[in-house]
């Protein structure tokens, strides 16, 4: 397992809960209904590429393809979610001009994973068997 990815989507997973929450009960009564979506989107698209972190990192692939993979992901959640939920807190129409640029990177990640998949071997699992001692030669009398 990679824990680099490992642990940024398990970060971005819970600030993907943390923003879905406040979203639903803090912002409910400051933002309106149109708003409301964008930032539900952002965290909804946050949750799913903090989970494809987490698959990158289970999927034991180290290779060019997997840590492009990783980074377009960390690099869409950022420039994605983040323009989103700027634009819904802000109302700043100008800041939802980021979100393509977020969404090509997001693209671009599943693009490298599924090279990684088909191209890229992964770590073998682990043994979990005990090393076997080498032997000692024998000889003959």
């Amino acid at each position: 397992m990679n824990r680099r990815w490992a642990a940024i989507g398990a970060a971005s997973a819970g600030l993907a809960v943390v923003a879905g929450a406040f979203g639903a009960h803090a912002l409910r009564a400051r933002l309106g209904p149109d708003a409301l979506a964008v930032w539900e989107t952002a965290a909804r698209y946050q949750m799913y590429h903090a989970l494809a972190l987490l698959a990158l990192a289970a999927s034991g692939r180290h290779g060019a393809a997997a840590r492009a993979a990783g980074w377009a992901f960390v690099a869409g959640t950022v420039l994605f979610c983040g323009s989103l939920y700027a634009l819904a807190s802000s109302g700043v129409r100008g800041l939802g001009a980021v979100a393509p640029i977020g969404g090509a990177a997001f693209v671009a990640g599943w693009a490298c994973l599924a090279w990684a998949v088909l191209r890229e071997r992964a770590d073998p699992p682990p043994d979990d068997r005990p090393p076997v001692p080498p032997t000692q030669p024998t000889r003959r009398p």
